[in-house]
């Protein structure tokens, strides 16, 4: 099994040591970056498992990096900022974050949260990377939903994760709690509007009815159900 590689794009170089030497303390390798030009190189060449990602850098907006990683790179991202506003933490979650870490922090909490992205990113013994449902081809490897004409259609590592809770329990409430429970971050306003702007952004992709969706209903007060037959390959 590969060792996961961890990048991290940090303008502060104490910040930068302390993250590689408690990540490679506890097992994983590590890229670090102070500018953004040299992290966009670097991960053309290599597709890191997690990507921690500071949102002030000198050199680029960090919240349009963070939202091209989401769609275009397929690893998990989690933000690393000083911004502590509830406002800049939803906005980064629902351009695509996984998790988003506030300054200053312990590094301990950081491993953590890493590992615990990496468990719910992985298949279960009972479900694999692709899946078949209601005339679409899910491709988790890949990070595209596929037509039956072929048409392809990218989606975000966090949307990912919300999908694939849906598809490995086809037909069975999925409340609130639950989806806390499995894709992490603490019950709080901003969780419950990045999960709801990921179902939207499912559904869209999906080409649901936003006023009558077929697959992913909600259930007022409880939560939500996926009602398509899912076949796994």
């Amino acid at each position: 099994m590969t060792t996961p590689l961890v990048t991290i794009l940090d303008d502060e170089p104490a910040i930068r040591t302390m993250l590689e030497d408690a990540l490679q303390d506890a097992g994983f390798r590590t890229m670090s970056f102070g500018r953004a030009q040299a992290f966009t190189a670097a991960l053309a060449q290599q597709t890191p498992d997690v990507c921690l990602v500071d949102l002030s850098l000198p050199d680029t907006d960090g919240l349009t990096l963070v939202h091209k990683l989401a769609l275009e790179q397929g690893a998990i991202v989690i933000i690393i900022s000083g911004r502590a506003l509830v406002q800049d933490k939803v906005t980064g979650l629902e351009l695509g974050a996984d998790d988003y870490i506030i300054k200053p922090f312990d590094p301990a909490e950081v491993v953590a949260r890493v590992r615990a992205r990496l468990r719910t990113s992985k298949p279960t013994q009972t479900t694999g990377l692709v899946a078949d449902f209601a005339g679409w081809t899910v491709h988790f490897d890949q990070y595209v939903l596929e037509d039956d004409a072929g048409q392809q259609i990218p989606f975000s590592h966090a949307e990912g994760e919300v999908l694939r809770l849906f598809l490995e329990n086809p037909k069975r409430l999925i409340s609130r709690a639950q989806m806390q429970d499995h894709l992490g971050g603490a019950a709080s306003e901003s969780f419950d509007r990045a999960m709801d702007v990921r179902i939207s952004r499912l559904r869209t992709k999906l080409r649901e009815d936003p006023k009558n969706p077929q697959l992913i209903k909600t259930i007022y007060g409880a939560g939500y159900i996926f009602l398509g037959d899912v076949v796994w390959q």
